[in-house]
């Protein structure tokens, strides 16, 4: 068990890992099992390097078809693609009238029909039965076919060697990324803990140290624990993340009003959102043992810091705390001998006799006091930073910018390049803007209303005033770290990929990762959309929906339960219920030149849950692509080629409705991976405004490249035009977001 779960980790990054005990001899010629497994790789879409194929070549047999495994396991091949349409990429000309009709016929128990397994009669002259793998009105699957056209992909994705030193330093990279850890980063950590001691490594961000913290509490390490923990809410972090399993602090009613919302449903007679309040505000309820009790009571009794200061800490989560104080018995343990601070702290905070600095801000700020105002923002320059802007606005950018030059050597490096990346559509009076209120779904704002007191060249002076103080700010922390090199080598590749600033992926990439943003070239005229769910649960209703949405100049257009076939996409069938253990499918087929004749812009793909609540977990959704056409299988309809994949998500929040899972441009013929979460029970739900808005903040975005390339210019490397250099930068290499953070020097 052990090394298949590191060898899901190695794969996400491209590589296979093989222990070096493993590895028996040093045998050159090629045996029987390696060429056989080279070979089933290869149907699978992936080939391997020279190294990793002389490392695989003198394992034992039994490691290699635990690679295979693995492989078959996260490309899901035993799994059920089976779609509910045989030939699907035909249409079969049902419409609503077949469906009015089928249940009106079992309304009054027409004999004129044929009675499927379900129990459902279907009435002559409606669906062609001999057309579906199971019944067209309730969309319940019987038929099963397994995959048949595999290796049909134009191209082989090469996996590397991954050895202890490499598996290792992925492991640190997590622990140091300096921007948080996305789901997939999150999922690799916790499996890397589980299986390998704790490396010594500085931990910074406080959401990863929550990880560590866990595993430390785990092991009966409550003090050394303790030792992380420097502030009330680095404690209320841990605490609600054992409560729910989310990293960021997110108040109860917003997790609340987010479940009950996706149990709403279209039909009011299934509608179960109050019975979904009430479950969430139950399993959110706090109960805690006495050791437990005692071991918090312990860390803010022992915390140095001055106790007026923890006040104001607690205070923008005041009435969380109000709940955990009661629920963990504080006011009991403050009366113990030994606890005077606690009973302090408790005496102090219910009675409010602190002072809060952001009241002060927003005090002077309405006063229009700059003076005051600057002088406290400049007490917390990651807070000045993120009210930079408003602030230019409010007070003028000239006096702003003066004030914040002067601390922008305190202001982390994420937050200085965030500035940068957004200054120019925050200052672009007719753009709207994305954003993700905590636990909610992505949304797009109006631009600042104070933007209309400014002329057109001032906005324009503000953002190249911005950009030219972050770029010099930057240049002066890569100039200050002594570099012995001479040279550098930018893979090309690397001027497509965004840094990663900012963006917490909810879901898992199990293939190799990318980041958002990365763009995937289209091959051939075809994409094929996919999705899978209710892998290994028993058979149920559970109704997901695979559904694309086409934007032209004028107007959009669907493909979807709702629409089976329109300009340019064919869908594969309504499935609403799901068989025993093994999974069901759909499928949408995208024809590019077809919606380019038609003169369509943009298809977003998306993934919805019509059942009541959120998408379920693990649920896989992705597209295929390849020069070659891509075959259907005549008999059953399965559609699904593991070595076509170009990219594909697990899902494993369960507070999503809708999400969308890639765009693609259809004048570049290129797709945009992006993940954005929306709160619709279908395709209708969706805002492509709000698409847009993602996708200029995505293209706002930094690129390794240039941030590379900014290093080169302040440190005085040669870019090299290949890889004979100093330092050597691959695609490889960005293949680990948490690495590529570690350019982000403070």
């Amino acid at each position: 068990m052990k090394t298949k779960e590191l060898l899901k980790i190695s794969l996400r990054q491209n590589a296979i890992f093989i222990p070096s005990e493993m590895i028996a001899n040093d045998v050159k010629n090629l045996s029987g099992t390696t060429s056989v497994l080279l070979a089933n790789v290869s149907k699978l879409g992936f080939t391997f390097s020279e190294t990793l194929l002389h490392a695989l070549n003198n394992v034992s047999p039994t490691y290699k078809i635990e690679v295979l495994e693995v492989l078959r396991e996260v490309l899901g091949t035993d799994k059920n693609w089976t779609p509910l349409v045989k030939e699907w990429n035909v249409p079969t000309g049902e419409s609503v009238l077949d469906h009015i009709i089928t249940y009106f016929g079992n309304v009054f128990k027409t004999k004129n029909g044929t009675t499927l397994q379900c129990g459902h009669i279907i009435p002559d002259n409606t669906f062609p039965l001999e057309r579906y793998n199971g019944c067209p009105f309730c969309g319940t699957p019987f038929e099963f076919g397994k995959l048949e056209n595999i290796g049909q992909g134009s191209k082989l994705k090469m996996l590397e060697l991954w050895t202890e030193k490499d598996l290792n330093d992925f492991y640190i990279s997590l622990l140091q990324s300096k921007t948080a850890l996305d789901a997939t980063q999150v999922d690799s950590l916790k499996m890397a803990m589980h299986y390998l001691p704790l490396p010594k490594a500085e931990v910074a961000m406080k959401e990863t140290l929550m990880l560590v913290i866990d595993l430390l509490i785990e092991n009966g390490k409550e003090n050394e624990a303790s030792q992380f923990l420097k502030t009330p809410t680095d404690i209320l972090r841990y605490l609600w993340y054992k409560n729910t399993g989310i990293l960021q602090i997110i108040e109860p009613k917003t997790i609340i009003k987010r479940t009950s919302k996706n149990a709403q449903h279209f039909y009011n007679v299934l509608d179960t959102s109050v019975q979904a309040r009430i479950a969430s505000t139950n399993d959110l309820k706090l109960k805690y043992s006495r050791k437990e009790c005692l071991m918090v009571a312990n860390w803010l009794n022992n915390m140095n810091m001055d106790v007026e200061a923890m006040c104001e800490t607690m205070h923008p989560k005041r009435g969380m705390w109000v709940r955990f104080i009661r629920a963990l018995r504080l006011a009991e343990y403050s009366k113990r001998k030994g606890f005077e601070k606690l009973n302090f702290l408790m005496d102090v905070f219910y009675n409010q006799v602190y002072d809060v600095w952001q009241s002060k801000v927003d005090s002077s700020r309405l006063k229009f006091d700059a003076d005051k105002t600057f002088a406290l923002l400049k007490q917390r320059p990651g807070l000045f930073a993120r009210s930079l802007f408003s602030n230019m606005l409010w007070f003028g950018a000239e006096e702003t910018i003066a004030h914040f030059e002067e601390i922008i050597d305190k202001v982390p490096a994420r937050l200085v390049f965030t500035l940068n990346m957004y200054a120019q559509n925050y200052f672009d009076k007719n753009m709207q803007r994305s954003v993700k209120p905590l636990g909610g779904t992505n949304k797009r704002i109006e631009a600042n209303q104070l933007l209309g007191l400014y002329e057109d060249f001032q906005l324009e002076a503000m953002k190249n005033q911005i950009e030219e103080l972050c770029l010099l700010a930057m240049k002066k922390r890569f100039a200050k770290i002594a570099n012995t090199n001479k040279t550098i080598y930018i893979d090309p590749q690397l001027f497509n990929i965004p840094v990663s600033i900012g963006d917490r992926s909810e879901t898992v990439q199990d293939l190799p990762v990318a980041l958002m943003g990365t763009r995937f070239t289209v091959e051939g005229n075809e994409v094929r959309l996919f999705m899978q769910w209710g892998k290994d649960l028993p058979a149920q209703h559970l109704d997901m929906d695979l559904s694309c949405q086409i934007a032209y100049e004028d107007r959009l257009d669907i493909c979807s339960f709702s629409r089976l076939t329109t300009t340019g996409c064919q869908h594969s069938g309504d499935i609403r219920s799901i068989p025993n253990k093994i999974g069901t499918a759909e499928y949408i087929n995208i024809n590019i030149d077809e919606l380019a004749k038609a003169k369509a812009k943009f298809v977003t793909f998306t993934c919805n849950a019509y059942s009541n609540g959120s998408i379920t977990p693990n649920l896989v959704v992705g597209w295929m692509n390849s020069k070659h056409p891509m075959k259907i299988s005549e008999k059953t309809g399965v559609a699904y080629d593991p070595s076509c994949v170009d990219h594909q998500v697990r899902v494993t929040q369960n507070v999503a409705k809708g999400l969308v899972f890639g765009v693609l441009d259809v004048a570049k013929r290129e797709i945009v991976w992006l993940e954005m979460t929306f709160g619709g029970q279908v395709v209708g739900g969706l805002d492509f405004k709000g698409v847009q808005a993602l996708l200029s903040k995505l293209n706002s975005k930094l690129n390794i490249g240039s941030l590379l390339q900014l290093k080169a210019e302040a440190q005085g490397l040669t870019i090299t035009e290949n890889e004979i250099a100093d330092e050597v930068y691959t695609a490889q290499w960005a293949m680990n977001p948490a690495v590529v953070t570690q350019l982000l020097v403070d």
